[in-house]
């Protein structure tokens, strides 16, 4: 098993550089499926932080009542309505009739509401079906996704109370033993397993990455819902689970330093998105 420190001198070669001529498209395009009633918040955060990836298009996809408060919010995202307020087969059926044909990555999950597993389960299979790459966060981390996603493009990124309704076991507080649950998780299921922490760790069972941020003021919510937009921008550009993973949560904890360092304990995720663009910055190459 081979283990390592995230630093800036691995994650600029897990960045794609751009093309001088390229075109509306070639840099990426993102699906982000959540919300709910109440948490209308958390894939606003995922788009935003999708786009300060630096991806080209990022379409957002939220029951209607989450519709014109997604809007009115950022005119850069393009919102597609779930028709029901709640995923349900119906409304699955429907975005995957309205999704563009071209769809390198989707994060699903952040603040969505389930009706019925089933749905979630059609979601993911599609998706996968139609080779687009995926970052699951929130309500999509359930037991029943795990059989459909050995050995695809697939993250997942749990805080601990999630990775034990995933994977069944309560991550310990041992830092050594921590990792090691981790990396078998991962190894077990053939998926890039991100558990989220005071150190995030990213492992695909056979390579690990750590990435230690000492940023307490993270604890704010929507912090993992910027990280999600991460992890799918970073895949709309790079196929390899793992790199995309752990230059996401190296960067989400480059910007919550800044922000922090900024705010100290007031700092909101919204805060968190404004420093994207310049720890970002360092990582640009135009070839």
């Amino acid at each position: 098993m081979v283990r390592k420190l995230l630093q800036s001198t691995i994650v600029k070669k897990f960045i794609p550089a751009r093309k001088a001529k390229s075109r509306k498209g070639d840099n990426g395009t993102v699906l982000v499926i959540g919300g709910s009633y109440i948490y209308h918040g958390a894939p606003i955060f995922s788009s935003i932080a999708a786009l300060r990836c630096g991806v080209d298009l990022v379409y957002t996809s939220v029951p209607k009542i989450n519709v014109t408060p997604t809007r009115a919010i950022s005119p850069n995202l393009i919102v597609i309505p779930l028709v029901d307020q709640k995923l349900t087969r119906g409304a699955v059926n429907k975005l995957l009739g309205a999704l563009p044909h071209k769809l390198d990555s989707a994060t699903i999950g952040m603040g969505l509401a389930v009706q019925e597993r089933g749905s979630l389960l059609l979601l993911i299979k599609s998706l996968l079906d139609r080779d687009v790459r995926l970052s699951l966060d929130a309500s999509a981390l359930v037991p029943e996704v795990l059989p459909l996603l050995p050995d695809k493009n697939v993250v997942v990124t749990p805080h601990a109370g999630e990775f034990k309704r995933l994977f069944g076991t309560m991550p310990p507080d041992s830092k050594k033993d921590r990792i090691s649950l981790v990396e078998k998780n991962a190894k077990d299921n053939g998926i890039t397993v991100l558990l989220k922490g005071a150190t995030d760790i990213i492992s695909d069972g056979t390579t690990t990455y750590l990435n230690e941020k000492k940023t307490p003021a993270m604890t704010v919510g929507g912090t993992g819902d910027v990280l999600s937009g991460l992890v799918a921008g970073m895949l709309a550009k790079n196929r390899n689970a793992l790199e995309s993973a752990a230059a996401a949560t190296f960067i989400n904890g480059l910007a919550g330093k800044a922000t922090q360092k900024k705010f100290g304990l007031h700092m909101t995720s919204m805060d968190l998105l404004d420093e994207l663009p310049n720890v970002m910055k360092p990582f640009d190459r135009i070839v």
